[in-house]
């Protein structure tokens, strides 16, 4: 039975064991520390309690913290194969002509050789076309401001993914 006031989903992972729920996190996000501090941030009363600790979560982490979580996302256009929440996500790029593949690859190689990472942008919701339009503005940025335009790009991520864990099987 579950609290008339916090969620089913929620509720769930409240009460899962520390290794459980920091495997479901990690599935969120591929930060330790991320995953971490929401642990200890444990129980959450809402799922906007939720959201707002991962939005502290993600201000607190560090350039190496900020790697790991950008290391467990595939570049745009060629999702995780096997992973349906990595295909879903770059459902965008799915109907992409392979003038827009072709070309997505080369800015995706030309930004991870510029920055020494993924093109990592929240691809929910967002054409092919919007998110080649993105690299291209974003190429351009410093390593400074992309890493700050990255850690907003993982929060967006990272909420929609939580809502899924906390809110996907509510009746």
């Amino acid at each position: 039975m579950t609290s008339s006031t916090t969620p089913g989903g929620l509720a769930r992972f409240n009460a899962l064991e520390e290794r459980a729920a920091l495997a479901a996190l990690h599935e969120v996000c591929a930060s330790t520390a991320w995953a971490r501090i929401l642990l200890a941030r444990r129980p959450y009363a809402t799922t906007d309690d939720l959201h707002l600790a991962s939005d502290a979560a993600m201000a607190e982490l560090t350039a190496a913290d900020l790697a790991e979580a950008m290391a467990g996302h595939p570049p745009i256009g060629r999702p995780k194969p096997g992973d349906p929440t990595s295909s879903r996500e770059q459902r965008g790029m799915a109907g992409a002509s392979a003038e827009l593949k072709e070309e997505m690859l080369e800015l995706n190689l030309a930004y991870q050789e510029k920055f020494g990472h993924v093109f990592l942008i929240c691809a929910t919701g967002r054409t092919g076309e919007q998110m080649r339009d993105a690299v291209k503005e974003r190429i351009g940025n410093s390593p400074e401001q992309e890493r700050e335009i990255v850690r907003s790009e993982l929060g967006k991520i990272n909420r929609i993914r939580l809502a899924g864990l906390v809110e996907g099987d509510e009746a």
